[in-house]
């Protein structure tokens, strides 16, 4: 079976962010198809938002069978199991789950963008994904991780 491997960013900032996070990476390793690779710590951040709870957030390696939209579906089946409700973008959630990266692929789709498309601005993605790829990693779209992590400084994060 030829798999690829992706990136997952995981997020939560309701109904205990973290369990919720450590619930998510044992259903990524049921996913068909998919098994879980490696899984960054845990990371604690305030929201992008004023006036809701700090975010819990990793970042997940997995290799997959799956295209990416049938991956995307899955997630997103994973979030509606934990409780996600999609009220209002960027509003809190029990689970958010990001295809970040997906092999050397990009993919601009109406549903899904890979490389994604705020990555490079947000700390609480790039330090996690540090910890699972070597320091010369490129994106598929080019980009140097060195120089993303140097752009945007490892400010507001706590690593649990």
């Amino acid at each position: 079976m030829n798999t690829t491997r992706a990136f997952i960013g995981l997020g939560s900032n309701l109904d205990a962010p973290a369990e919720q996070l450590r619930s998510a990476l044992q259903a990524l390793d049921l996913i068909e198809g998919s098994r879980l690779v490696a899984a960054s710590a845990l990371y604690t951040s305030d929201s992008l938002l004023p006036g809701q709870p700090r975010y819990t957030n990793a970042v997940a390696a997995i290799d997959t069978a799956l295209a990416p939209l049938a991956l995307l579906d899955a997630l997103q089946a994973i979030e509606n199991d934990q409780g996600r409700v999609r009220a209002e973008r960027w509003g809190p959630r029990t689970l958010d789950l990001d295809v970040l990266l997906f092999g050397d692929q990009v993919i601009d789709l109406p549903r899904l963008k890979v490389p994604h498309y705020h990555m490079h601005a947000r700390p609480f993605v790039l330090y996690p994904l540090a910890e699972l790829v070597p320091e010369s990693f490129r994106l598929a779209d080019g980009r140097s991780l060195a120089q993303m992590l140097q752009d945007c400084p490892f400010v507001g994060l706590e690593r649990l």
